[in-house]
């Protein structure tokens, strides 16, 4: 699946998407957010889900030079 046909997914499909063809990388706190980032065909994925509402307000791909990536390397630890 394509950058452009995983865009253009309804917002369902697209949850349904990552949970069979995505890998879960790392979780943080962003704000008023719990931020799950994933890995879906070469590309990250941020799933920004509001715990006070209890529902995902947006989904969508982190290009790889954002600072919010600082965040999820703070949280790998390599051995």
């Amino acid at each position: 699946m394509s950058r452009e046909e995983f865009t253009n997914l309804p917002f369902h499909k697209k949850i349904n998407t990552l949970y069979t063809e995505g890998t879960f990388v790392v979780g943080i706190r962003y704000y008023r957010h719990k931020v799950n980032l994933y890995l879906l065909n070469n590309e990250y994925v941020e799933v920004f889900y509001n715990h006070k509402l209890d529902k995902i307000d947006k989904i969508d791909f982190l290009p790889r030079n954002h600072s919010r990536m600082k965040f999820y390397l703070d949280q790998i630890k390599l051995a």
